[in-house]
Protein backbone atom coordinates (compact mmCIF):
# COMPACT_ATOMS: atom_id res chain seq x y z
CA UNK A 1 0.00 0.00 0.00
CA UNK A 2 1.71 3.33 -0.92
CA UNK A 3 -0.12 6.59 0.06
CA UNK A 4 2.14 9.44 -1.68
CA UNK A 5 3.69 9.54 -4.49
CA UNK A 6 6.26 11.61 -6.42
CA UNK A 7 5.36 15.63 -6.24
CA UNK A 8 3.51 17.22 -9.31
CA UNK A 9 5.60 19.91 -11.20
CA UNK A 10 3.71 23.48 -10.55
CA UNK A 11 4.12 26.48 -12.74
CA UNK A 12 5.45 29.76 -10.68
CA UNK A 13 1.82 30.35 -10.49
CA UNK A 14 0.96 26.83 -8.60
CA UNK A 15 1.42 28.43 -5.06
CA UNK A 16 -0.60 31.81 -4.20
CA UNK A 17 -2.27 32.31 -7.36
CA UNK A 18 -5.39 34.13 -7.53
CA UNK A 19 -6.37 34.48 -11.00
CA UNK A 20 -10.11 34.36 -11.98
CA UNK A 21 -8.65 30.19 -13.71
CA UNK A 22 -7.77 28.79 -10.10
CA UNK A 23 -10.29 26.25 -9.29
CA UNK A 24 -13.12 27.17 -7.34
CA UNK A 25 -11.41 25.35 -4.20
CA UNK A 26 -8.80 27.22 -3.46
CA UNK A 27 -10.90 30.45 -4.17
CA UNK A 28 -13.62 29.56 -1.95
CA UNK A 29 -12.80 26.12 -0.15
CA UNK A 30 -15.56 26.67 2.90
CA UNK A 31 -18.49 27.33 0.48
CA UNK A 32 -17.65 24.42 -1.78
CA UNK A 33 -17.90 22.33 1.00
CA UNK A 34 -20.45 22.96 2.98
CA UNK A 35 -22.47 23.12 -0.69
CA UNK A 36 -21.60 20.02 -1.10
CA UNK A 37 -22.59 18.40 2.31
CA UNK A 38 -26.14 20.51 1.95
CA UNK A 39 -26.54 18.49 -0.99
CA UNK A 40 -25.72 15.39 -0.05
CA UNK A 41 -28.21 15.86 2.81
CA UNK A 42 -31.10 17.03 0.62
CA UNK A 43 -30.64 13.93 -1.79
CA UNK A 44 -30.55 12.01 1.51
CA UNK A 45 -33.77 13.67 2.82
CA UNK A 46 -35.45 13.08 -0.49
CA UNK A 47 -34.53 8.75 -0.45
CA UNK A 48 -35.49 8.76 2.79
CA UNK A 49 -39.05 10.12 1.69
CA UNK A 50 -39.78 7.38 -0.75
CA UNK A 51 -42.21 4.50 0.22
CA UNK A 52 -39.70 2.15 -0.72
CA UNK A 53 -37.28 3.55 2.31
CA UNK A 54 -39.54 2.71 5.32
CA UNK A 55 -41.52 -0.07 6.76
CA UNK A 56 -44.85 0.76 8.51
CA UNK A 57 -45.74 4.75 8.26
CA UNK A 58 -44.10 7.65 6.27
CA UNK A 59 -41.44 9.62 7.58
CA UNK A 60 -42.26 13.06 8.41
CA UNK A 61 -39.98 16.20 6.59
CA UNK A 62 -38.33 16.77 9.79
CA UNK A 63 -37.58 13.03 10.59
CA UNK A 64 -36.08 12.53 7.38
CA UNK A 65 -34.39 15.48 7.64
CA UNK A 66 -32.78 14.82 11.00
CA UNK A 67 -31.94 11.18 10.02
CA UNK A 68 -30.34 12.19 6.20
CA UNK A 69 -28.29 15.33 8.46
CA UNK A 70 -27.11 12.87 11.24
CA UNK A 71 -25.85 10.40 8.43
CA UNK A 72 -24.21 12.59 6.64
CA UNK A 73 -22.35 14.55 9.48
CA UNK A 74 -21.84 10.85 10.89
CA UNK A 75 -23.41 11.65 14.46
CA UNK A 76 -25.59 8.82 15.16
CA UNK A 77 -28.68 11.12 16.76
CA UNK A 78 -31.77 9.42 15.81
CA UNK A 79 -35.70 10.45 16.09
CA UNK A 80 -36.68 6.63 15.20
CA UNK A 81 -35.41 3.52 15.62
CA UNK A 82 -32.87 2.59 12.63
CA UNK A 83 -33.53 -0.97 12.37
CA UNK A 84 -37.39 -1.05 12.51
CA UNK A 85 -38.78 2.05 11.69
CA UNK A 86 -36.25 2.34 7.90
CA UNK A 87 -36.77 -0.59 5.39
CA UNK A 88 -33.36 -2.54 4.19
CA UNK A 89 -33.30 0.19 1.20
CA UNK A 90 -33.78 2.99 3.74
CA UNK A 91 -30.66 1.59 5.60
CA UNK A 92 -28.48 1.63 3.10
CA UNK A 93 -29.34 4.63 2.30
CA UNK A 94 -28.56 5.83 6.16
CA UNK A 95 -25.20 3.70 5.42
CA UNK A 96 -24.32 5.64 2.05
CA UNK A 97 -24.94 8.82 3.71
CA UNK A 98 -22.48 7.79 6.62
CA UNK A 99 -19.66 6.53 4.30
CA UNK A 100 -19.86 9.79 2.10
CA UNK A 101 -20.14 12.00 4.68
CA UNK A 102 -16.75 10.31 6.77
CA UNK A 103 -14.93 10.08 4.26
CA UNK A 104 -16.22 13.66 2.51
CA UNK A 105 -14.53 14.65 6.24
CA UNK A 106 -11.45 12.94 6.46
CA UNK A 107 -10.69 14.19 2.80
CA UNK A 108 -11.97 17.49 2.86
CA UNK A 109 -9.93 18.16 5.58
CA UNK A 110 -6.68 16.80 5.10
CA UNK A 111 -6.64 18.61 0.99
CA UNK A 112 -7.65 21.94 3.22
CA UNK A 113 -4.89 21.41 5.05
CA UNK A 114 -2.59 21.15 1.77
CA UNK A 115 -4.25 23.99 0.52
CA UNK A 116 -3.10 26.04 3.84
CA UNK A 117 -0.07 24.59 3.64
CA UNK A 118 0.13 25.86 -0.22
CA UNK A 119 -0.45 29.22 0.70
CA UNK A 120 2.54 29.59 3.00
CA UNK A 121 5.61 31.57 2.01
CA UNK A 122 8.20 29.29 1.14
CA UNK A 123 9.98 29.20 3.93
CA UNK A 124 7.04 28.35 6.25
CA UNK A 125 6.02 25.69 4.28
CA UNK A 126 9.61 24.17 4.41
CA UNK A 127 9.05 24.26 8.24
CA UNK A 128 5.56 22.95 8.03
CA UNK A 129 6.94 20.13 6.40
CA UNK A 130 9.63 19.05 7.86
CA UNK A 131 7.20 19.01 11.15
CA UNK A 132 4.12 17.04 9.10
CA UNK A 133 5.73 14.74 6.94
CA UNK A 134 2.61 12.84 6.66
CA UNK A 135 1.09 14.16 3.51
CA UNK A 136 3.18 15.70 0.93
CA UNK A 137 1.65 18.74 -1.45
CA UNK A 138 1.83 17.19 -4.98
CA UNK A 139 -0.35 14.88 -5.74
CA UNK A 140 -4.34 15.13 -4.68
CA UNK A 141 -5.41 12.05 -6.48
CA UNK A 142 -2.48 9.98 -3.76
CA UNK A 143 -4.46 11.72 -1.01
CA UNK A 144 -7.88 10.48 -1.71
CA UNK A 145 -6.60 7.19 -3.06
CA UNK A 146 -5.18 6.15 -0.07
CA UNK A 147 -7.61 7.34 2.31
CA UNK A 148 -9.84 5.21 0.28
CA UNK A 149 -7.71 2.53 0.75
CA UNK A 150 -7.20 2.95 4.66
CA UNK A 151 -11.58 3.33 4.63
CA UNK A 152 -11.85 0.06 2.67
CA UNK A 153 -9.52 -2.22 4.27
CA UNK A 154 -10.31 -1.31 7.71
CA UNK A 155 -14.82 -1.50 7.15
CA UNK A 156 -13.94 -4.66 5.17
CA UNK A 157 -12.13 -6.31 8.01
CA UNK A 158 -14.20 -4.80 10.88
CA UNK A 159 -17.57 -6.34 9.35
CA UNK A 160 -15.72 -10.17 8.22
CA UNK A 161 -15.17 -9.99 12.12
CA UNK A 162 -18.50 -8.61 12.81
CA UNK A 163 -20.65 -11.05 10.77
CA UNK A 164 -18.42 -14.32 12.19
CA UNK A 165 -18.96 -13.49 15.61
CA UNK A 166 -22.92 -12.71 15.02
CA UNK A 167 -23.70 -16.09 13.21
CA UNK A 168 -21.29 -18.51 14.59
CA UNK A 169 -22.43 -16.80 18.70
CA UNK A 170 -26.12 -15.46 18.37
CA UNK A 171 -27.34 -17.39 15.97
CA UNK A 172 -28.42 -14.99 13.08
CA UNK A 173 -28.85 -15.78 9.23
CA UNK A 174 -25.69 -15.67 7.22
CA UNK A 175 -27.41 -12.57 5.46
CA UNK A 176 -28.35 -10.72 8.24
CA UNK A 177 -24.93 -11.26 10.10
CA UNK A 178 -23.29 -10.10 6.69
CA UNK A 179 -25.61 -6.88 6.42
CA UNK A 180 -24.89 -6.14 10.21
CA UNK A 181 -20.92 -6.28 10.00
CA UNK A 182 -21.15 -4.18 6.89
CA UNK A 183 -23.90 -1.89 8.54
CA UNK A 184 -21.99 -1.44 11.84
CA UNK A 185 -18.43 -1.50 10.59
CA UNK A 186 -19.41 1.38 8.38
CA UNK A 187 -20.38 3.32 11.16
CA UNK A 188 -18.11 2.94 13.25
CA UNK A 189 -15.19 3.29 11.32
CA UNK A 190 -16.64 6.51 10.54
CA UNK A 191 -17.69 7.55 13.80
CA UNK A 192 -21.09 7.60 13.52
CA UNK A 193 -22.56 5.45 16.02
CA UNK A 194 -25.74 3.79 14.21
CA UNK A 195 -26.80 0.68 14.36
CA UNK A 196 -29.39 -1.53 13.86
CA UNK A 197 -30.42 -2.75 17.43
CA UNK A 198 -32.39 -0.97 19.39
CA UNK A 199 -30.38 -1.04 22.67
CA UNK A 200 -27.49 -0.26 20.56
CA UNK A 201 -24.20 -2.40 22.27
CA UNK A 202 -26.09 -3.01 25.30
CA UNK A 203 -26.79 -6.89 24.80
CA UNK A 204 -22.83 -7.06 23.96
CA UNK A 205 -21.87 -5.34 26.87
CA UNK A 206 -20.07 -8.46 27.91
CA UNK A 207 -18.92 -9.64 24.48
CA UNK A 208 -15.25 -8.29 23.88
CA UNK A 209 -15.30 -9.77 20.46
CA UNK A 210 -17.96 -7.40 19.61
CA UNK A 211 -17.20 -4.40 21.55
CA UNK A 212 -13.22 -4.52 21.05
CA UNK A 213 -13.17 -4.45 17.46
CA UNK A 214 -15.86 -1.62 17.16
CA UNK A 215 -13.66 0.59 19.35
CA UNK A 216 -10.59 -0.37 17.59
CA UNK A 217 -12.41 0.81 14.15
CA UNK A 218 -13.41 4.17 15.99
CA UNK A 219 -10.10 5.00 17.26
CA UNK A 220 -8.17 4.16 13.47
CA UNK A 221 -10.98 6.05 12.29
CA UNK A 222 -11.07 9.21 14.50
CA UNK A 223 -7.43 9.39 14.68
CA UNK A 224 -7.50 11.02 11.39
CA UNK A 225 -5.34 10.46 7.86
CA UNK A 226 -2.09 12.02 8.22
CA UNK A 227 -1.90 10.03 11.24
CA UNK A 228 -2.34 6.58 9.33
CA UNK A 229 -0.40 7.60 6.56
CA UNK A 230 2.70 8.21 9.12
CA UNK A 231 1.87 4.78 10.61
CA UNK A 232 1.98 2.86 7.73
CA UNK A 233 5.24 4.87 6.78
CA UNK A 234 6.58 3.10 10.29
CA UNK A 235 5.07 -0.02 9.61
CA UNK A 236 8.85 -2.10 8.99
CA UNK A 237 10.10 -0.09 12.77
CA UNK A 238 9.49 -2.04 15.90
CA UNK A 239 5.72 -0.88 17.13
CA UNK A 240 5.56 1.39 14.71
CA UNK A 241 8.30 3.79 15.37
CA UNK A 242 7.69 4.28 19.30
CA UNK A 243 11.09 3.69 19.68
CA UNK A 244 12.02 6.29 17.28
CA UNK A 245 9.46 9.09 18.68
CA UNK A 246 11.64 11.36 17.09
CA UNK A 247 10.51 10.48 13.63
CA UNK A 248 7.02 11.06 14.21
CA UNK A 249 5.95 14.89 13.58
CA UNK A 250 4.57 16.60 15.90
CA UNK A 251 1.02 16.64 15.06
CA UNK A 252 0.97 12.71 15.57
CA UNK A 253 2.67 13.06 18.91
CA UNK A 254 0.05 15.48 20.02
CA UNK A 255 -2.76 13.42 18.59
CA UNK A 256 -1.73 9.76 19.64
CA UNK A 257 -0.53 11.30 23.18
CA UNK A 258 -3.94 12.89 23.68
CA UNK A 259 -5.99 10.47 22.66
CA UNK A 260 -4.32 7.62 24.77
CA UNK A 261 -4.79 10.01 27.91
CA UNK A 262 -7.83 10.33 27.01
CA UNK A 263 -9.36 6.86 26.83
CA UNK A 264 -7.44 5.80 29.62
CA UNK A 265 -8.69 9.29 32.04
CA UNK A 266 -12.13 8.43 30.69
CA UNK A 267 -12.39 4.26 30.93
CA UNK A 268 -10.81 5.11 35.01
CA UNK A 269 -13.92 8.30 34.75
CA UNK A 270 -16.91 5.65 33.78
CA UNK A 271 -15.55 3.06 36.18
CA UNK A 272 -15.59 5.13 39.13
CA UNK A 273 -18.49 7.24 38.42
CA UNK A 274 -20.72 4.55 37.19
CA UNK A 275 -20.03 1.63 39.57
CA UNK A 276 -23.00 1.72 41.82
CA UNK A 277 -25.48 2.66 38.82
CA UNK A 278 -25.17 1.13 35.35
CA UNK A 279 -22.10 -1.01 36.32
CA UNK A 280 -23.61 -2.37 39.21
CA UNK A 281 -24.13 -6.06 39.39
CA UNK A 282 -21.49 -6.63 36.57
CA UNK A 283 -17.78 -8.68 37.75
CA UNK A 284 -14.79 -6.68 37.10
CA UNK A 285 -13.91 -7.88 33.72
CA UNK A 286 -17.29 -6.58 32.36
CA UNK A 287 -17.12 -3.35 34.10
CA UNK A 288 -13.47 -2.33 32.63
CA UNK A 289 -15.11 -4.12 29.03
CA UNK A 290 -17.66 -1.62 29.66
CA UNK A 291 -15.62 1.44 30.88
CA UNK A 292 -13.58 1.55 27.99
CA UNK A 293 -16.13 0.77 25.54
CA UNK A 294 -17.92 3.78 26.82
CA UNK A 295 -14.84 5.94 26.87
CA UNK A 296 -13.85 5.39 23.29
CA UNK A 297 -17.77 5.89 21.96
CA UNK A 298 -18.01 9.00 24.07
CA UNK A 299 -15.19 10.38 21.66
CA UNK A 300 -17.64 10.87 18.88
CA UNK A 301 -18.84 7.52 17.96
CA UNK A 302 -22.19 6.83 19.35
CA UNK A 303 -22.41 4.01 20.15
CA UNK A 304 -23.26 2.85 24.00
CA UNK A 305 -23.19 -0.61 25.61
CA UNK A 306 -24.14 0.92 28.78
CA UNK A 307 -27.54 2.44 29.23
CA UNK A 308 -26.70 6.28 28.78
CA UNK A 309 -30.02 7.05 30.18
CA UNK A 310 -29.20 5.60 33.49
CA UNK A 311 -26.29 7.31 34.13
CA UNK A 312 -25.79 9.87 36.93
CA UNK A 313 -25.44 13.47 36.12
CA UNK A 314 -21.74 13.67 37.16
CA UNK A 315 -21.25 11.29 34.83
CA UNK A 316 -22.93 13.18 31.92
CA UNK A 317 -21.64 15.92 32.74
CA UNK A 318 -18.36 14.15 31.96
CA UNK A 319 -19.28 12.68 29.15
CA UNK A 320 -20.04 15.97 27.64
CA UNK A 321 -16.72 17.24 28.21
CA UNK A 322 -15.05 13.83 26.11
CA UNK A 323 -17.45 14.44 23.12
CA UNK A 324 -16.82 17.73 23.47
CA UNK A 325 -12.82 17.38 22.80
CA UNK A 326 -13.63 14.99 19.99
CA UNK A 327 -11.30 12.78 18.07
CA UNK A 328 -7.93 13.93 15.84
CA UNK A 329 -8.48 16.24 12.81
CA UNK A 330 -8.33 15.21 9.01
CA UNK A 331 -10.50 12.07 11.21
CA UNK A 332 -13.78 10.66 10.98
CA UNK A 333 -14.43 12.15 14.77
CA UNK A 334 -15.90 15.43 15.47
CA UNK A 335 -15.96 17.68 18.38
CA UNK A 336 -12.87 20.68 18.52
CA UNK A 337 -10.67 17.56 17.84
CA UNK A 338 -7.79 16.69 20.41
CA UNK A 339 -4.97 18.67 18.75
CA UNK A 340 -7.33 22.11 19.52
CA UNK A 341 -7.33 20.94 23.06
CA UNK A 342 -3.72 20.18 23.57
CA UNK A 343 -3.01 23.61 22.46
CA UNK A 344 -4.90 25.15 24.82
CA UNK A 345 -3.79 22.98 27.46
CA UNK A 346 -0.05 23.47 26.24
CA UNK A 347 -1.10 27.84 26.20
CA UNK A 348 -2.55 27.70 29.90
CA UNK A 349 0.56 25.44 31.07
CA UNK A 350 2.72 27.96 29.90
CA UNK A 351 1.46 30.95 30.99
CA UNK A 352 1.26 29.28 34.64
CA UNK A 353 4.75 28.72 34.53
CA UNK A 354 5.42 32.77 33.28
CA UNK A 355 7.02 30.87 30.00
CA UNK A 356 6.86 33.46 27.37
CA UNK A 357 6.26 31.42 24.42
CA UNK A 358 4.05 27.99 24.43
CA UNK A 359 6.82 24.96 23.56
CA UNK A 360 5.06 21.03 22.28
CA UNK A 361 7.96 18.44 22.49
CA UNK A 362 10.16 21.31 22.35
CA UNK A 363 8.75 23.37 19.46
CA UNK A 364 7.92 26.48 19.71
CA UNK A 365 3.51 26.84 18.83
CA UNK A 366 3.14 29.48 16.33
CA UNK A 367 1.24 32.29 17.68
CA UNK A 368 -1.21 32.12 14.98
CA UNK A 369 -1.92 28.46 15.87
CA UNK A 370 -2.90 29.54 19.49
CA UNK A 371 -5.19 31.96 17.92
CA UNK A 372 -6.88 29.67 15.60
CA UNK A 373 -7.23 27.16 18.61
CA UNK A 374 -8.59 29.70 21.01
CA UNK A 375 -11.28 30.96 18.15
CA UNK A 376 -12.18 27.72 17.47
CA UNK A 377 -12.78 26.46 20.96
CA UNK A 378 -14.71 29.29 22.02
CA UNK A 379 -17.08 29.52 19.13
CA UNK A 380 -17.93 26.15 19.82
CA UNK A 381 -18.71 26.58 23.36
CA UNK A 382 -20.68 29.33 22.01
CA UNK A 383 -22.65 27.48 19.58
CA UNK A 384 -23.49 24.84 22.47
CA UNK A 385 -24.52 27.01 24.86
CA UNK A 386 -26.79 29.38 22.51
CA UNK A 387 -28.31 25.90 21.81
CA UNK A 388 -29.16 25.13 24.97
CA UNK A 389 -30.33 28.61 26.06
CA UNK A 390 -32.76 28.40 22.98
CA UNK A 391 -34.11 25.15 23.74
CA UNK A 392 -34.28 24.93 27.61
CA UNK A 393 -36.12 28.48 27.48
CA UNK A 394 -38.85 27.23 25.18
CA UNK A 395 -39.59 23.62 27.25
CA UNK A 396 -40.79 22.51 30.63
CA UNK A 397 -40.51 18.62 30.15
CA UNK A 398 -36.36 18.33 30.40
CA UNK A 399 -33.80 19.49 32.65
CA UNK A 400 -30.52 21.16 31.73
CA UNK A 401 -28.37 18.66 32.37
CA UNK A 402 -30.26 16.38 29.71
CA UNK A 403 -30.46 18.97 26.90
CA UNK A 404 -26.90 20.17 27.63
CA UNK A 405 -26.43 16.40 26.94
CA UNK A 406 -28.16 16.60 23.17
CA UNK A 407 -27.21 20.04 22.05
CA UNK A 408 -23.53 19.01 23.26
CA UNK A 409 -23.79 15.21 21.56
CA UNK A 410 -25.29 16.94 18.36
CA UNK A 411 -22.41 19.45 18.29
CA UNK A 412 -19.88 17.44 18.54
CA UNK A 413 -21.37 14.59 15.95
CA UNK A 414 -21.16 12.37 19.01
CA UNK A 415 -24.42 10.48 18.75
CA UNK A 416 -25.20 9.49 22.34
CA UNK A 417 -28.58 10.70 23.67
CA UNK A 418 -30.07 10.47 27.82
CA UNK A 419 -32.93 9.79 25.57
CA UNK A 420 -35.31 12.77 25.03
CA UNK A 421 -34.11 13.72 21.03
CA UNK A 422 -37.27 11.81 19.65
CA UNK A 423 -39.69 13.41 22.28
CA UNK A 424 -38.57 17.13 21.63
CA UNK A 425 -40.20 19.50 19.12
CA UNK A 426 -39.97 19.66 16.01
CA UNK A 427 -38.19 23.01 15.86
CA UNK A 428 -36.31 21.79 18.57
CA UNK A 429 -35.21 18.79 16.60
CA UNK A 430 -33.96 21.52 13.97
CA UNK A 431 -31.90 23.10 15.79
CA UNK A 432 -30.22 20.33 16.57
CA UNK A 433 -29.80 19.65 12.73
CA UNK A 434 -27.81 23.18 12.35
CA UNK A 435 -25.72 22.18 15.15
CA UNK A 436 -25.01 19.03 13.65
CA UNK A 437 -24.46 20.77 10.53
CA UNK A 438 -22.06 23.33 12.51
CA UNK A 439 -20.66 20.90 14.68
CA UNK A 440 -19.67 18.77 11.66
CA UNK A 441 -18.27 21.71 8.92
CA UNK A 442 -17.92 24.46 11.81
CA UNK A 443 -14.05 23.10 13.21
CA UNK A 444 -12.81 22.33 9.88
CA UNK A 445 -14.21 24.91 8.20
CA UNK A 446 -13.55 27.91 10.43
CA UNK A 447 -10.05 26.57 11.02
CA UNK A 448 -9.13 27.09 7.35
CA UNK A 449 -10.97 30.03 5.78
CA UNK A 450 -8.43 31.30 9.51
CA UNK A 451 -5.65 29.99 8.15
CA UNK A 452 -6.38 31.18 4.64
CA UNK A 453 -7.65 34.79 5.55
CA UNK A 454 -4.16 35.12 7.68
CA UNK A 455 -2.55 38.36 6.23
CA UNK A 456 0.82 39.79 7.31
CA UNK A 457 0.95 43.56 7.77
CA UNK A 458 3.97 45.43 7.50
CA UNK A 459 3.46 47.22 10.77
CA UNK A 460 1.92 47.00 14.42
CA UNK A 461 -0.21 48.70 16.75
CA UNK A 462 1.16 50.01 19.60
CA UNK A 463 1.20 47.60 22.35
CA UNK A 464 -0.94 47.99 25.72
CA UNK A 465 -1.71 45.88 28.74
CA UNK A 466 -5.49 45.27 29.98
CA UNK A 467 -6.65 43.74 33.83
CA UNK A 468 -6.86 40.44 33.58
CA UNK A 469 -8.72 38.46 36.49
Amino acid sequence: MRFTSRPARQTPRAVGARSSGEPGLRRRPAQIVVAGFMGAIAAGTLLLLLPVSWTDRAPTVVEALFTATSATCVTGLVVVDTGTFWSPFGQAVIAVLIQVGGFGVMTVATLLGLLVSRRLGVQTRLLAAASTRSVHLGDVRSVLIGALRVTLIAEATLAVLLAVRLAVTYDEPLGRAVWLGVFHSVSAFNNAGFGLYPDSLIQFVADPFICLPLCAAVIVGGLGFPILVEAWQHRREPWWGLGRPHRWSLHAKVTGLTTAILLVAGTVFFLLAERTYTLAGMDGGTQLLASFTQSTMARTAGFNSLDTSAMNNGTWLGTDILMFIGGGSAGTAGGIKVGTFAVLAFIIWSELRGDPDSTVFDRRVATATQRQALAVALLSVAAVVLATLTITLSTRTFTLDQILFETTSAFSTTGLSTGITADLEPWHQVVLVLLMFLGRLGPVTLGTTIALRAGQRLYRRPESAMVIG
